[in-house]
């Protein structure tokens, strides 16, 4: 992979011109807010003076930068205000007014405490945003307990899911819930701010990670319960086999997922097995779905008699999907992944060189890029205290007064201990 710097001249991306106020920490929030700042969004990430929790996950050269911290945290700005102190709040509202959205993870109590309510932030910015996203609905009579990702799989049905396909309750092995709700929370803004450009009408939008992992889970999940009354059970067959896996082959591992009736009629030829074809559990995808656990066993018995590089020569000249199996510590380096510039080595200024995730979308004419490295905490309360009107000497005395962190400076380095 080849060395990148962030570019501070880039192309605009297509959020140019937004201004986005993110009071989210760990994962989702975070995750939310580092895809508007690689589409282009200016994102003012303020923090608590002992940091976002993500600073101090998992390994790092310095303190408060993990690597969490540094695909999580780019293209952004740091601020670090105390909010519980009056003065803090009054610094979190001169940045309101000047910002499109303002996004946070806080519970409603917290909300409410620190006067992050929609009626609160539009008697600052009618024009303003709010999107809140926490683990259960605004509102609701459990609004305020605490929750993350397994909590979230666990109370949404996710974790029984592995039980139907034939293990035990289990969580996904990745922050799943964080991930897809990251993704409603971009979608879910962006939409509130389309309707703000048609009518300059602000709104609040609220994206409950529960509710969220609930409408994902029932996609194919609800299944014969879409019927009043049911017209058969919960779960989709295909995908709740308990065989379904790659298959071993002689020398290795591969996916393979034969799906049109072509492809399976191809297969079964391929594999000295044509009466397969009229085989009435096998005859419609329907059918086949129904029947997936007898049709893998054939797929898992075949594909031990060949070696990988057989499996996708055949599977390519005939259009069955295919591919080989990739360790997640080899995706990295994978030709496919360095030409497309998914994962680029860039160089931070204190942090060194380090492995950068870009954006998958393709923008032909506003690409998103890297164009600011992880901040340090409070590495911009000064610049963008003076953007939002603070004259040099009040922000001396905010940060005298522990109410405003600057990374570098003597209350900074004291409260980061």
């Amino acid at each position: 992979m080849a060395d990148s710097d962030a570019d501070p001249n880039p192309a605009p991306g297509p959020l140019a011109g937004l201004r986005i106020i993110d009071l989210t920490t760990v994962i989702m929030g975070p995750y939310a807010a580092a895809i508007l700042g690689d589409l282009g969004a200016d994102v003012i990430k303020v923090e608590e003076p002992a940091g976002d929790m993500a600073r101090g996950i998992g390994p790092r050269r310095h303190p408060g930068m993990s690597g969490l911290a540094l695909n999580l945290n780019r293209n952004k700005r740091s601020v670090a205000i105390d909010l519980k102190a009056p003065e803090g709040r009054e610094v979190l509202a001169d940045l309101v007014r000047g910002a499109d959205a303002v996004l946070t993870n806080l519970r409603p109590a917290s909300r409410e405490r620190l006067g992050l309510t929609y009626e609160a932030l539009a008697a600052v910015n009618p024009g303003v945003v709010l999107c809140t996203a926490q683990a259960f609905r605004t509102g609701s009579d459990v609004e305020n307990l605490a929750a993350y990702d397994d909590i979230v799989q666990a109370r949404s049905g996710m974790t029984s899911l592995y039980q139907r396909a034939g293990g035990e309750q289990g969580y996904a092995p990745f922050v799943v819930a964080d991930k897809v709700c990251g993704l409603t929370v971009v979608y879910s803004l962006l939409a509130a701010l389309m309707h703000r450009e048609r009518t300059g009408e602000g709104q609040w939008v609220d994206v409950p990670m529960v509710d969220t992992m609930i409408a994902f889970n029932l996609v194919e999940h609800l299944n014969g319960h879409t019927f009043e009354p049911p017209e058969g059970g919960f779960g989709w067959t295909r995908v709740l086999t308990a065989n379904r896996r790659p298959q071993r082959t002689a020398d290795g591992w591969v996916c393979l997922l034969p799906y049109s009736d072509r492809n399976w009629r191809d297969f079964f030829d391929h594999i000295g097995r044509p009466e397969l074809g009229a085989d009435p559990r096998f005859g419609t995808v329907d059918r086949r779905h129904a029947n997936m656990a007898a049709l893998l066993d054939v797929v898992a018995a075949a594909a031990a008699e060949r070696t990988t590089a057989q499996w996708l020569e055949f599977c390519a000249r005939v259009s069955i999907p295919a591919t080989p199996v990739m360790e997640l510590e080899d995706v990295p380096d994978d030709p496919y992944v360095r030409e497309g510039g998914l994962v680029t080595t860039a160089i931070h200024p204190t942090e060194g060189r380090y492995r950068a995730v870009s954006t998958p979308a393709r923008f032909s004419r506003t690409p998103g890029r890297l164009r600011r490295h992880a901040p340090r905490l409070g590495a911009d309360t000064r610049d963008v205290l003076a953007e939002a009107g603070h004259t040099v000497a009040r922000i001396d005395n905010l940060l005298a007064a522990g109410v405003a962190y600057a990374a570098g400076e003597p209350a900074a380095l004291e409260a980061a201990g």
